[in-house]
C-alpha cells in the first residue's frame, strides 16, 4: 500500500521532503500546507494541491503521515503536539536542551489521538544520536566527541541576519584540526567548545551600516559566538550568491574506549557525514521515519517516539526476508 505523505511548511526542508518522496516508490505526496497564499506556491509534483495551513485538519483522512517542516524555535513546540492528535507526524525538532519537554507534550497528545509522533529526526539529533548510543553501548566507560562542519549553520546565519544593518549572511562551523586529530589518535582530550570548533561568518552589510559595530555584535553574541574564535568577513551580495549559495554541512561522531582486563587495547569508532545539502539530507531521514510511523500505527501503537525507539527494519522499504538475505 502506498503511504500518503503530507508536508506542513514549504521552505528548504519541505522542498527536500518533496524530492525525497520521489526516491521512495512506496510513498506519494498527498498535499502541501502553507502559511503563505496557496496560489503563490509552485511545487514540483504535478497534480498535488497546496492548501492553506488552516485547512490542515480537514484533510486528515487523506494523509497517512504528516511531516512537519517548521522551525524548532516557535513552530514545532506548538504544531507537533497540536497536530499529532489528528495525524501520525514526524518532526525535526533540534533544540537539544528542550527535547525532554517537547517529547512529553507530544507523547501525551499522541496517546490521546491514538497516533504516532516521532520527534527530533534528522542527522543531529537523529543519525548522530543513534551512533552515540550504539558506540556507547559497545564501549562503555569511553568518551564521546561530536564535531560539526565544515558546514553552514542555518540557525547561526539567521542570528546574524537579525542584527541591525545586516542584509544577508552565511556562517560556517569548522572543526579544529588539532582537536579532531587528537581524538582520532585516542588521546581522550578534555576539550572546551572553543577548542573544538571555530566560526567563520560572511556578511553582506546594508549601505552605510557601521561594520565595526556589526562585527562586535557578532563575536560577542551569547549562545552563538561569544564562546568561539569567530572570524567575520564583509563581502558583496554578488560574492555571497556566487561563493556561498549552497547549504552544505556534515560532521563526525567519535567514540573512544578500551577493552581487556587491564584496558590494554584501545578502540576508536567513527561515523561521519559530508552533505552537499543539509535540508535535503535531513528530509531523506524524515521520510524513512515517516515509513516507521505509518507501520507502527498500523500495528496499533501510539504515543511519542524518538530514533532510539524505532527498530531499524521499520525504516526500510525492504521486507524482513530481503533485509536478512542482502544486508545482514
Amino acid at each position: 500500500m502506498t503511504i500518503r505523505i503530507g508536508i506542513a511548511g514549504y521552505g528548504n526542508l519541505g522542498k527536500g521532503v518533496e524530492c525525497a518522496i520521489r526516491h521512495n516508490p512506496d510513498m506519494e505526496l498527498a498535499a502541501v500546507f502553507t502559511r503563505r497564499s496557496p496560489d503563490s506556491l509552485k511545487i514540483l509534483t504535478e497534480g498535488v494541491k497546496v492548501y492553506a495551513y488552516e485547512e490542515i485538519v480537514s484533510k486528515k483522512d487523506f494523509i497517512d503521515v504528516l511531516i512537519l517542516c517548521g522551525g524548532s524555535a516557535t513552530d514545532l513546540p506548538v504544531q507537533t503536539p497540536e497536530l499529532v492528535r489528528h495525524f501520525n507526524v514526524v518532526d525535526s525538532f533540534d533544540t537539544h536542551a528542550k527535547i525532554p519537554e517537547h517529547f512529553a507534550a507530544v507523547d501525551a497528545a499522541a496517546k490521546q489521538g491514538k497516533k504516532v509522533g516521532i520527534i527530533s529526526v534528522g542527522w543531529d539529533p537523529g543519525m548522530f544520536s543513534l551512533n552515540r548510543l550504539y558506540a556507547g553501548a559497545v564501549l562503555p566507560g569511553g568518551h564521546d566527541y561530536t564535531f560539526w562542519g565544515r558546514g553552514v549553520s542555518q540557525g547561526h546565519s539567521d542570528a546574524i541576519r537579525r542584527i541591525k544593518g545586516v542584509k544577508d549572511a552565511r556562517q560556517y562551523t569548522i572543526p579544529v584540526d588539532e582537536a579532531l586529530k587528537a581524538v582520532r589518535e585516542g588521546k581522550n582530550p578534555e576539550l572546551t567548545v572553543r577548542e573544538k570548533h571555530t566560526r567563520e561568518c560572511f556578511v553582506v552589510a546594508k549601505e552605510g551600516a557601521d561594520l565595526e559595530r556589526i562585527r562586535e555584535e557578532i563575536v560577542t553574541m551569547p549562545d552563538y559566538f561569544s564562546d568561539y574564535d569567530t572570524t567575520v568577513h564583509f563581502i558583496s551580495e554578488e560574492e555571497l550568491m556566487r561563493d556561498h549559495k549552497g547549504i552544505p554541512h556534515g560532521g563526525f561522531v567519535i567514540r573512544t574506549g578500551s577493552t581487556g582486563w587491564e584496558d590494554n587495547h584501545s578502540h576508536v569508532i567513527e561515523y561521519s557525514l559530508k552533505l552537499d545539502s543539509n535540508p535535503e539530507f535531513t528530509a531523506s531521514v524524515l521520510i524513512s521515519y515517516a515509513r516507521a510511523a505509518y507501520r507502527l500505527n498500523q500495528e496499533g501503537q501510539s504515543g511519542g517516539k524518538t530514533v532510539f525507539d524505532i527498530a531499524p527494519a521499520y525504516l526500510s522499504s525492504l521486507t524482513g526476508e530481503e533485509l536478512r538475505r542482502h544486508l545482514l
